[in-house]
């Protein structure tokens, strides 16, 4: 399961048109499920990305995480991030898991966003075409991937 995390000062998704989250300080994630990402690894990364410190401290130190400031989260699918760019140069997508389980997996990391203690969680749409602005804030963007934890 990878994790694109940008520190934003805020960020929002539309469908449509349509407004289907907006946050204000804190982190908009970018999730890319891979074929053999589990629960577990939601979980963890879920941990993770709540107790990230890369927000800044009195001392301007980045000594602070979500948590610590009370910051918001808004979640985007994207598949994108599994992409396997190896050969040629149209990237293939086949270590992506399969949609309904990817979907599942999605649902989880929120949920246990929520249950790490992040208060505001904002969602895109899975699977839909989705219009994301941000105000990258440092700018900070940090990549998080449990494929190399594994190792």
């Amino acid at each position: 399961m990878k994790a694109i995390i940008q520190r934003v000062s805020h960020a929002s998704c539309k469908v449509d048109g349509e407004f289907t989250g907006q946050i204000k300080d804190g982190f908009m994630v970018l999730l890319g499920v891979g074929k053999d990402d589990t629960d577990e690894q939601a979980k963890l990364l879920a941990s993770k990305t709540a107790n990230l410190r890369i927000f800044c401290d009195e001392n301007d130190k980045m000594n602070l995480s979500l948590l610590d400031i009370q910051g918001e989260a808004l979640v985007i699918s994207n598949f994108t991030l599994c992409a396997d760019t190896k050969k040629g140069n149209r990237p293939s997508f086949t270590n992506a898991k399969e949609q309904g389980e990817a979907n599942r997996l999605y649902e989880l990391f929120c949920d246990e966003l929520k249950n790490c203690g992040v208060k505001r969680v904002e969602k895109g749409i899975f699977g839909a075409d989705m219009k994301v602005e941000l105000l990258n804030d440092g700018p900070v963007t940090i990549i998080l991937d449990t494929d190399i934890w594994r190792k």
